[in-house]
């Protein structure tokens, strides 16, 4: 029996659309992780692009559970001397920019690297209800049903 190894000609690319309004980050963001390096497929290579596009839409009305929203923080640095900076996820999603917090939480679940690039581009975020992917016909992928853990609880 040999290994198989997925060619580019064999691998299909899907298109999903994930409405985030309501649901935990942290699961929403292992699974579109999951989807975009094509774990979930049986025909899985590690080191080719054989995952699916993802759309996330309503990114602003993800939740966070516990008090993570006030007490998590996102660093960076200037450059210059003590030119450390911290932003709340509760700013982070307040602001310009909330599908930031979606993108950084995938991120940080795949292997950095070359590939990892490459599968990031298969992700596509947006604060609002509309997305200008209609052309690719994406198919609904109901992640809140998935689990009872997945959506926000009362």
């Amino acid at each position: 029996m040999k290994t198989y190894s997925a060619k580019p000609s064999e691998i299909d690319n899907r298109w999903y659309v994930i409405d985030a309004d309501g649901l935990v980050l942290g699961r929403l963001a292992s699974e579109i992780a999951k989807r975009i390096r094509g774990k979930h497929k049986p025909t899985y290579t590690p080191h080719m692009d054989c995952g699916d596009n993802i759309i996330v839409v309503n990114a602003e009305k993800v939740h966070l559970t516990g008090d993570k929203r006030a007490q998590r923080k996102f660093y960076w640095h200037t450059g210059w001397p003590g030119g450390i900076k911290e932003r709340t996820v509760g700013k982070i999603l307040e602001g310009a920019h909330p599908e930031r917090v979606v993108i950084k939480a995938v991120e940080r679940m795949i292997t950095h690297g070359p590939l990892m690039r490459r599968q990031m581009r298969r992700l596509h975020v947006y604060a609002g209800a509309e997305h200008p992917h209609a052309a690719q016909k994406p198919q609904v992928l109901d992640f809140g049903a998935m689990n009872p853990k997945n959506r926000k609880r009362a």
